[in-house]
């Protein structure tokens, strides 16, 4: 199966890619591909050159783009479509022995009405009571006793 990918092939720290056709069983660091479909500076996005011409001629004979380069064609516009998640999904730790315990939905503190513009909301008028006065009983005083001194 051919494959569209990037091949890295710049100095340490300075990395460049060439964008290739290849087979997929080929190594990434192998430098086997059958053509040279353009090619990608991370550092420096204008200087990109992508052939649209020859990346369209492949993927319509059936090669397979992998999902940076898919979401590198659809960013200069080569090809439309939604952009794919490259980055791996989280999972939870599990501890052994430990059984799982339910997870409850997360709650906001605050949280808004969908508020179309066709409609209006009116807030509610809410009387506030003023607060009772809260009379409290009178304690009990303690007579206060000073430490007997002694004498040495």
């Amino acid at each position: 199966m051919l494959k569209i990918r990037l091949q890295r092939f710049g100095r340490k720290h300075e990395p460049v890619f060439r964008v290739v056709l290849t087979d997929s069983k080929n190594s990434t660091k192998s430098g086997k591909f059958l053509e040279t479909l353009g090619n990608y500076d991370a550092r420096r996005g204008e200087k990109s050159v992508i052939d649209a011409e020859r990346v369209n001629y492949w993927v319509g004979k059936g090669a397979q783009l992998s999902d940076t380069v898919h979401n590198l064609l659809i960013t200069k516009r080569v090809i439309e479509g939604k952009k794919i998640n490259t980055l791996p999904k989280k999972s939870p730790i599990i501890k052994e022995g430990v059984a799982p315990t339910e997870e409850k939905a997360p709650v906001s503190a605050k949280e808004e009405p969908v508020v179309s513009p066709e409609t209006s909301v009116e807030t509610p008028t809410e009387t506030v009571e003023a607060p009772k006065e809260v009379i409290e009983e009178p304690k009990e005083e303690v007579p206060v006793v000073a430490p007997e001194e002694t004498t040495a």
